[in-house]
């Protein structure tokens, strides 16, 4: 996989440098490129931005210098046998990225981010590559950053992490959260490991038993008790055809009920007399 990355601060990306995606660059997994917004303008002081028409607090990315850095940066990679690109454009006002999201970016060989600061990009640069490239417009959450550099890191770690070779077991990231399958409505339970036992602290007794059929189910269950606890409305879009008898016993347990062909509903609690 080929990464571009054009942005007004290259060292904000220097986290691509370490950890698993830093290692896949190492063993030829990935190939990074961060290129400096500012090298594309052409007045003395390297201007990136305007007033924005219409009026209204701060500033717009001008078109220019991101039409004329996309411009060489599409042509390198091609003279460089890359192809395939999407660009990738990380906003609130975007869809929410998702670990389906990251699956299938993951599956890309070639992904340029332009991480925006101040108002954002004028509009006219992303109508324009959309007729030439596939365009995500993503969001990391529902909130606003002072730059996109930081969204980069996040979709970018949460993809290259799926690249084959990258993770040391090839199955870690099947029992992820939000993992395709099993766990796609799901959060993932607690973990555990040596010791045994630590400041009278032990661990569930199952994890010791060596049936795993059992530390399957107990894992799911936990998976089940997380989610309610922490992302209820993960269940109530969940659909209940895609859940066994043994779920539904424990989404009973913890309070849901399925609605006749339709979605799981949280049943409200007793009311003692």
């Amino acid at each position: 996989m080929r990464l571009d990355v054009v942005t007004i601060f290259p060292e904000y990306l220097d986290p691509l440098n370490v950890s698993l995606v830093g290692k896949a660059r190492a063993r030829g997994r990935l190939g990074v490129h961060v290129h400096d917004l500012r090298e594309w303008t052409y007045d003395r002081h390297n201007t990136v931005d305007d007033t924005p028409y219409g009026g209204g607090p701060g500033m717009v990315m001008k078109t220019e210098p991101w039409g004329d850095a996309l411009d060489d940066v599409l042509a390198s990679g091609y003279e460089s046998g890359a192809h395939d690109p999407v660009l990738v454009v990380p906003t609130p006002s975007g869809r929410p990225f998702t670990q389906e999201t990251a699956v299938a970016l993951s599956e890309r060989p070639w992904l340029i981010f332009t991480p925006a600061r101040y108002e954002g990009i004028d509009r006219r640069v992303v109508d324009e590559y959309r007729t030439r490239v596939p365009v995500h417009e993503v969001s990391i959450g529902d909130y606003v950053l002072a730059g996109g550099e930081a969204a980069v890191l996040v979709i970018t770690e949460a993809v290259v992490r799926l690249l084959p070779g990258v993770l040391g077991n090839a199955e870690s990231h099947r029992d992820d959260s939000f993992a395709p399958g099993a766990m796609a409505d799901l959060l993932e339970g607690p973990v555990y490991t040596k010791p045994p036992e630590w400041r009278g602290r032990g661990i569930p007794d199952v994890l010791l038993s060596g049936h795993h059929g059992k530390i399957a189910r107990w894992r799911r269950d936990e998976a089940f008790e997380r989610t309610a606890l922490n992302r209820p409305d993960l269940i109530e879009r969940c659909d209940p055809s895609a859940f066994d008898k043994k779920d539904r016993e424990i989404l009973s347990i913890l309070g849901w009920a399925p609605e006749p062909g339709g979605r799981f509903w949280r049943r409200p609690p007793a009311v003692e007399e």
